[in-house]
């Protein structure tokens, strides 16, 4: 029996060497070859500074252009909350709980259409998938602005559901495809962190346009949705123009780089041959079923009825602490709290790439959210209330980075990696519909549900991330004791690779 040593220590070939990797490299990036051998050990070597030159190349012509996308995909979702402020309510002739039932609306198509966009992401590759839905959402944003009652909200909000659906785990899996494990955390964090300062930059966008007497014959809160669409369409247009679907076709990477970026990602996904796979049944039910995948996402489903309450209901919770500020002034009040977010959106998952660990920084973030709601539950002072807020978006706002590297961390083929960052997506925003419903009308000014609500998921995440450190170690532990041949011995390549987790040699990562 081979030992595994024996197949990663190679000696180094200079007629292969291609811009820093020894060995297999352009074998590796090609189709029909593995770049790992059967226990799961890196056939290829790579040249650190090649490798740091050309994520560097990577960051700058990638990650700009879906951050972009992404921050108006997000405001064009919670300007809501800074068009109720400005007398949507009033106009539509909406009461009780009719805002509630309209965001609603919105999270019904969202989470219905989840896993099936990003499929569809995939099948018909990100490059054109993610401008794309990113122009029919922007138009949907511009149609807004023309509803004149109750019924027609609730309906452009669910077709703009539809289109939103496949954004964040459309870009979360286009970013797996150029980036390592270890690195995914932290370029997801530079799009994701667009959700915060979108509650940042919306508020004063929001304020801004309210300033302006009239757009045409549109006034008050109907020019928010009319401008911000119309920027969102002109930003959709350039992403046809800018986003590349795949180191294999950018143009702007030599071929020596476009070798260098398939075989470094293929090296870490045991017994794959090709990097994009064709959609197979049975590993999108592996993405999708996998342990990991399953409980992140329902971490994500908690931190998300935090995160999506805020987004829709920051306005509302700032106008109760401080109540006889003009509209503008709160607008601006909602600003700060989103930076603080925004910040540590950022720090939190560049830990995570320098630890290569997510699970620890799940326990110490809980805290901050747990603190935030005991402290709205236990005072009604306007400023402690109000510090409660930045203790909130602090914790709350870095999950949604985590947990979507977290579950492509933890699954092998592009399919299963597909599947499970729909799912992980879709779970997160039946946390979403759920924060719809945690702020009521009758509950006001305190809150005390919706702040008892969040405590208490909190509360859950916490605990349910350190269940997660200790499944990880005593799986891995049991997975030490397998005899990897004996157990693929007789077994086709195919057959191998539709094992994607339960490989014998794939081991959880933290």
């Amino acid at each position: 029996m081979a030992s595994p040593d024996s197949s990663t220590h190679r000696v180094p070939n200079e007629k292969h060497h291609i811009s820093g990797i020894e060995g297999t490299a352009h074998e590796a990036a090609e189709r029909g070859h593995a770049a790992t051998d059967r226990y799961g050990n890196a056939l290829v070597h790579f040249d650190p500074v090649a490798e740091r030159k050309l994520r560097l190349k990577i960051d700058l012509m990638i990650v700009p252009t879906v951050a972009l996308l992404y921050l108006f995909c997000f405001i064009d979702r919670a300007n809501i909350g800074n068009a109720k402020l400005a007398g949507l309510e009033k106009e539509l002739h909406m009461a009780g709980y009719d805002y509630n039932i309209v965001l609603s609306c919105f999270y019904i198509s969202y989470i219905l259409f989840e896993i099936p966009a990003n499929m569809l992401c995939k099948k018909i590759g990100p490059g054109w998938f993610i401008p794309g839905t990113t122009l029919l959402f922007g138009i949907c944003s511009f149609g807004t602005a023309f509803v004149h009652n109750f019924s027609a909200m609730c309906g452009v909000r669910f077709v703009l559901g539809i289109f939103e659906a496949g954004m964040l785990p459309g870009i979360a899996y286009y970013l797996s495809r150029w980036y390592r494990r270890s690195e995914l955390a932290f370029r997801l964090s530079l799009y994701i962190v667009m959700a915060p300062l979108a509650g940042a930059f919306g508020g004063l966008l929001a304020s801004g346009i309210l300033k302006l007497e009239s757009v045409g014959s549109l006034r008050s809160w109907r020019m928010i949705f009319v401008i911000e669409g119309i920027i969102t369409c002109g930003l959709a247009i350039i992403g046809f123009f800018t986003l590349t679907d795949r180191p294999a076709t950018a143009k702007w990477l030599t071929q020596e780089e476009r070798d260098l970026a398939i075989a470094r990602v293929k090296s870490e996904r045991v017994g794959t041959t090709e990097v994009l796979d064709k959609i197979d049944t049975a590993k999108m039910l592996k993405g999708i079923f996998s342990p990991m995948t399953l409980l992140t996402s329902f971490i994500f489903l908690l931190d998300n009825v935090t995160v999506q309450g805020l987004a829709f209901f920051l306005p509302t919770i700032v106008r109760t602490i401080y109540p006889k500020n003009t509209v503008v002034s709160q607008q601006l009040r909602t600003v700060p709290p989103y930076i603080v977010g925004a910040f540590f959106t950022v720090l939190v998952p560049f830990a995570s790439w320098r630890l290569d660990n997510r699970t620890w920084l799940f326990i110490l973030s809980a805290p901050f959210m747990m603190t935030g709601y005991i402290m709205f539950l236990a005072s009604t002072e306007a400023q402690v209330r109000y510090g409660a807020t930045f203790l909130i978006t602090t914790g709350a706002f870095s999950f949604g980075a985590l947990t979507n590297a977290q579950v492509s961390a933890n699954v092998v083929s592009d399919t299963a990696r597909a599947a499970a960052i729909g799912t992980n997506v879709m779970f997160g925003n039946i946390g979403g519909l759920i924060s719809t419903w945690a702020f009521l009308p009758f509950d006001t000014p305190n809150y005390h549900i919706g702040n008892g609500l969040n405590l208490a998921t909190a509360s859950v995440i916490l605990l349910l991330s350190i269940g997660m450190y200790f499944f990880v170690k005593i799986d891995n532990k049991k997975r030490e004791s397998k005899d990897i041949d004996s157990e693929l011995d007789g077994l086709s390549d195919k057959a191998i690779q539709d094992l994607d987790w339960k490989h014998p040699a794939f081991r959880w990562r933290a």
